[in-house]
């Protein structure tokens, strides 16, 4: 799976067992009361493989894996973030994700045969410092995202991202440039 190859994921019963174990962590991050922080925060940081000091996760966060999500220093995701997590996932320092993001690493065969035999693979998403996405964003897997972007809301971002711009749009494509 982590090396971008055809896997089973409803057939292995090691990453069955690893899915359930994330997902019960998640139900039970989802479910605390928003006043509960030092519980949420210990949650975050038994569902979250890696995590600065700084970082605040609204609820509901819903991920598969959970192990191979990093975030950097003060991070802050809205509502309804959901991370496909099959492959890694790296945020960098001072990312902002609005409300109802979605971050997918997990694609499915184009050949209806080998798709409808359950098979998928995943690639990674790297995301830099400095990035703002605005709400309802959808990252695909395999996009590397530079420094000091902004991405417009309800953008979907399917091919890599330069640093110092302004995305939006389906697919998302550059608007301007930042000076920094």
């Amino acid at each position: 799976m982590l090396n971008g190859e055809l896997y089973l994921a409803d057939k292995d019963e090691a990453l069955f067992r690893e899915r359930i174990k994330c997902k019960t962590l998640c139900y039970k991050f989802n479910n605390l009361s928003p006043d509960k922080t030092e519980e949420r925060n210990h949650l975050i940081k038994q569902i979250v493989g890696k995590t600065k000091v700084k970082y605040w996760f609204e609820q509901p966060f819903i991920c598969d894996y959970g192990y191979n999500i990093e975030i950097g220093e003060n991070f802050y995701s809205n509502h309804n973030l959901t991370i496909l997590d099959c492959a890694k996932v790296t945020f960098g320092d001072n990312v902002l994700i609005g409300p109802n993001c979605s971050f997918y690493t997990a694609e499915h065969p184009i050949g209806p045969e080998v798709r409808n035999k359950g098979y998928e693979y995943a690639k990674p998403i790297k995301v830099g410092n400095n990035v703002w996405f605005g709400g309802g964003v959808t990252v695909l897997s395999g996009v590397n995202i530079g420094d000091n972007v902004v991405i417009g809301a309800g953008a979907v971002v399917a091919s890599d991202i330069p640093d110092n711009c302004v995305i939006a749009g389906v697919p998302a494509k550059i608007i301007r440039k930042i000076e920094v």
